[in-house]
């Protein structure tokens, strides 16, 4: 099955619009909006969710939802801490380099398996998405509280390796922020130029019909959860790098709520089907410029969640047929 072409219509570049209108707004009422340091500091804050905005953007155009990710950063970014001071200690006394990519390893051999785990159980047994990753939410951290005693888990001294991945600049772009424009860049080549990423629009625009074309749907499915639960590995990873710990508490905490908002606010069809990773970035982008643009205003910290959630609705307002229609009659 061929995916639907793409059209430039209003629901098309309403995320683009949006972004372009928000940086006019925070340019012209904030002086200090448009530093290089508060701009760098924008797409550091959003690299985390955006990472794995980019793996829900596979999930949800394939016609899956994934709600486990906030307490999988919690629970892999604590694996990740525990196994580089393992190895730091133990495997390879003193050597940086060793614990880190052990660390590393460890950490995606975690989210392979967990994104394997949920689509399996999802595919095999033919079990909704919301419920099989609602339940692996409260897996993941519950494991988190209890591996960690309901506290932190810290770096030993020494890995100063790992808090550069972290904290560090790569030609002065902060090194989140450039693991996720090159990630996004990676997934986009292979959502619109590979056979896979051909598969998963089909798969999420009609799976019996996917089915009937020799589309190995179940297949399709559980690789798009096993990108999804990498990308969480590696945003635990970064996130313990710049934290240089992970709170079991509340590491992760309403990830997967910023990680849809992302994949919806640019563009993505709920429904499945259709999306883009450039939207999700662009989403992702203006999630942090609201939030960036609502403390220069002095707003209420609580009120965030509110503006952010309005954001969402209107996102999907403007996906929906009626208001389309609405906009192919006027224009």
């Amino acid at each position: 099955m061929i995916p639907r072409e793409k059209r430039w219509d209003f629901s098309t570049l309403a995320p683009y619009l949006a972004l372009l209108a928000m940086l006019v707004i925070a340019s012209v009422t904030s002086e200090h909006f448009l530093q290089v340091r508060n701009l760098l500091n924008i797409t550091r804050q959003v690299s985390y969710t955006g990472i794995i905005a980019l793996g829900m953007t596979f999930v949800i155009i394939a016609g899956g939802i994934d709600l486990s990710v906030g307490s999988m950063v919690a629970f892999s970014g604590g694996v990740i801490i525990m196994a580089m001071n393992y190895c730091f200690t133990e495997l390879a006394p003193g050597s940086e380099l060793a614990a880190f990519l052990f660390a590393l390893a460890t950490g995606l051999a975690l989210g392979l398996l967990g994104g394997v785990f949920s689509g399996t159980l999802i595919t095999r047994f033919d079990l909704a998405p919301f419920i099989v990753t609602l339940g692996f939410m409260g897996f993941y951290r519950s494991m988190a509280l209890y591996t960690g005693n309901g506290g932190e888990f810290r770096v030993e001294s020494g890995m100063r390796l790992f808090s550069r991945v972290g904290t560090g600049l790569i030609l002065g772009v902060p090194v989140p922020s450039l693991a996720f424009l090159l990630l996004a860049a990676v997934f986009g080549i292979i959502l619109n130029w590979t056979r896979f990423g051909r598969y998963v629009c089909a798969v999420g625009s009609n799976e019996n019909v996917a089915r009937y074309a020799a589309i190995r749907v179940n297949r399709v499915r559980t690789l798009t959860y096993v990108i999804c639960g990498l990308t969480v590995a590696l945003s635990a990873f970064l996130l313990g790098g710049r934290m240089n710990s992970i709170n079991s508490t509340n590491a992760g905490n309403l990830y997967e709520l910023d990680a849809i908002a992302a994949v919806v606010i640019g563009g993505t069809a709920m429904t499945g089907g259709a999306g883009s990773m450039a939207g999700t970035v662009v989403g992702a982008l203006m999630l942090g410029i609201i939030n960036n643009m609502l403390n220069m205003w002095g707003v209420s910290a609580y009120l965030q969640g509110a503006v952010k959630g309005l954001v969402i609705v209107l996102a999907v307002l403007v996906q929906s047929a009626r208001v389309r229609g609405l906009f192919s009659r006027g224009g």
